[in-house]
C-alpha cells in the first residue's frame, strides 16, 4: 500500500472549476497530469465503487448517507473501504451528522471529470 499522496483532479474547497488537466482529446498528458488523473480512473475502475460513486451521484438532494448507499454486495466494512478510496482520489466529501456519514460529489469534481473527458469539437 502506497502512501504516495497524490494532488485531487480539482481542488476540493475550490467553488470554480480547475481541473488538473487539459482535454483527454486535445494533447497527450504530462507524467504529472497522469499522476493526478491516475487516482480517479483507478478509484472508478471498480465496480463497488463505481457503484457507489454513481448511488451518491444520483441521489435525492446531491448526497447520500451511507446507510442508504451500502447494498451493493459487500460488507459494510468493505463499503467503508471503498467510500474511503473515492474519498481519497478526491471525487467524494463526506460529513459526519450524529452516527451516521454523508457523502457528496461536489458539482466541481462533475465540471472536471467532464472537461477531462470532452472531445473536440468538429471545425
Amino acid at each position: 500500500m502506497s502512501n504516495t499522496k497524490v494532488s485531487p483532479l480539482v481542488e476540493p474547497a475550490s467553488q470554480n472549476v480547475a481541473p488538473c488537466c487539459p482535454p483527454l482529446s486535445e494533447r497527450p498528458f504530462t507524467a504529472q497530469e497522469a499522476e493526478i488523473a491516475a487516482p480517479m480512473f483507478k478509484a472508478l475502475g471498480d465496480p463497488v465503487r463505481l457503484r457507489l460513486f454513481s448511488a451518491v451521484a444520483s441521489h435525492e438532494g446531491g448526497e447520500a448517507c451511507v446507510c442508504d448507499i451500502a447494498d451493493v454486495g459487500v460488507s459494510q466494512p468493505t463499503v467503508s473501504h471503498h467510500l474511503k478510496k473515492l474519498k481519497e482520489a478526491g471525487l467524494l466529501t463526506s460529513e459526519r451528522r450524529g452516527t451516521w456519514v454523508y457523502y457528496r460529489v461536489e458539482p466541481s469534481v462533475f465540471a472536471a471529470m467532464g472537461q477531462l473527458l470532452t472531445t473536440p469539437r468538429a471545425a
